[in-house]
């Protein structure tokens, strides 16, 4: 064998092992898959189909045909049997067992009705023995009861005839025939049944090792198949995570041109109207600017209450020295809760909802209500305002922010954060967001 036939003999067997080993997993996979009482019915359907199709498809049909000559009226003369060495052989006259017997010696014993009788060859008889049975002998003179003849020894080089009446001969020697040949038809079955399973048995062993494979490989694909769900899942929320820190990051750079450049407007036109407020004005936009821009270079999912809150406060107070006495601000907050952890952004985006579809398409303006608390260990920050409410007025925004919101706190505290929105009464929308309440690190 050259090198060129070993390498492909090789290759030939590293690409069998590699299909049989894929097999073997996929269909440790599909078992494994499976659940107890899908398999149970899966293995019954199995054996049923491979029974029906051994008998249609595996089984050789044989006609064996056994003819018995058994009638009343006809049976046979002579059934003999031949075991080694000796031979039985029923006649009209009774039963013979003889020994094949090479040297001439042995007695031959008949039994008949007379009694038995010892011949010490077959023409001449040299024994009569027993005749029919008498009564037990009377003690002599002296008192001594007379001893019987004994019976002739019988050693294992005798023949035996015993005679008996031709009928029940011949009813013998018809039960033998009749147990040999059911023996004989019993054994040709037994061959087919045997000969004709190959089919079944092999269905039942794939059933075996399809449950030993289950049972022992079940925990182990099970926990694969976790912990590649596990890994799926952590990648998916790792993509998630960058989405919503992409879209906080895309929030906490817009700051709102508008809002910038009409502030700067309001702080040039006080400067030579009311020159005090609009340096007012100056220094709230300086603090909202110093709250904002710091988040703008951060990528911290998770900040503290009291920086939100400080933003809101600069944002609030630039929008009331815009719109005056339009706009009054109720900001309700404990000292305590300055260091709680919060997520970015979340505030702004309540704050500037309730003020450009709430109280700034309302003519005498409104309040905004702020307050943050603590309630069975959550923190509970809720932003209110009694401006127009839901619907009022035709809103050109796409509603993006608050469903960013919804999935921020999904993201970040799972089922534990949650953002309520509800009307306020009289008027005017109410949103509360509800956290775990945790100190910042």
């Amino acid at each position: 064998m050259n090198n060129t036939n070993a390498d492909t003999i090789k290759q030939l067997i590293a690409a069998l092992m590699a299909w049989l080993s894929k097999s073997f997993d996929k269909t440790a996979t599909w078992v494994t898959q499976l659940s107890w009482w899908k398999f149970f019915l899966f293995a019954i359907i199995a054996i049923v189909a491979g029974s029906m199709l051994q008998d249609l498809l595996f089984t050789a049909e044989e006609n064996v045909v056994i003819t018995r000559n058994s009638s009343p009226g006809k049976a046979k003369k002579t059934s003999k049997i031949t075991d080694g060495e000796t031979n039985i052989e029923i006649d009209d006259t009774g039963l013979r067992i003889h020994k094949n017997n090479a040297e001439g010696r042995g007695k031959q014993i008949e039994i008949d009705e007379s009694g038995i009788h010892v011949r010490t060859d077959g023409k001449t008889a040299a024994t009569a023995a027993t005749a029919p049975p008498v009564p037990p002998a009377e003690p002599n003179a002296t008192g001594e009861v007379p001893t019987p003849p004994k019976p002739p020894s019988i050693n294992e080089r005798d023949d035996i005839h015993i005679k008996l009446p031709a009928e029940v001969a011949q009813k013998i020697s018809e039960g033998i025939n009749d147990a040999v040949a059911d023996a004989a038809d019993e054994e040709v079955r037994s061959f087919k049944r045997t000969s004709s399973k190959w089919f079944a048995n092999f269905v039942v062993l794939l059933v075996v090792c399809l449950f030993g494979m289950k049972a022992l490989m079940s925990g182990k694909v099970r926990a694969e198949e976790k912990a590649k769900e596990a890994g799926m899942a952590a990648e998916r929320e790792s993509l998630l995570r960058q989405v919503s820190e992409a879209q906080m990051q895309m929030m906490q750079a817009q700051v709102e041109p508008h809002f910038l450049f009409n502030t700067l407007a309001s702080v040039e036109h006080l400067i030579e109207t009311d020159p005090p407020r609009a340096a007012a004005m100056q220094r709230s936009l300086i603090a909202y600017l110093r709250a904002v821009l710091p988040q703008m270079r951060e990528n911290a999912s998770v900040t503290n209450l009291g920086r939100e809150a400080d933003m809101i406060k600069s944002y609030l107070e630039l929008l009331k020295m815009r719109m005056e006495e339009r706009l009054n601000v109720d900001f309700i907050m404990p000292e305590g809760l300055r260091s709680a952890s919060f997520p970015p952004m979340m505030l702004q985006s309540l704050v500037e909802n309730a003020i450009k579809h709430g109280l700034e398409c309302k003519a005498e303006g409104g309040t905004i209500h702020f307050l943050a608390e603590v309630a069975h260990n959550k923190l509970r920050v809720s932003v209110r305002d009694d401006g127009l409410g839901f619907g009022a007025m035709p809103s050109n925004g796409t509603g993006l922010g608050l469903q960013n919101i919804r999935e921020r706190l999904k993201l970040i505290y799972k089922e534990k954060g949650q953002m309520i929105i509800t009307p306020n009464q009289p008027s005017g929308v109410c949103v509360t967001i509800e956290i775990p309440y945790e100190l910042a690190n």
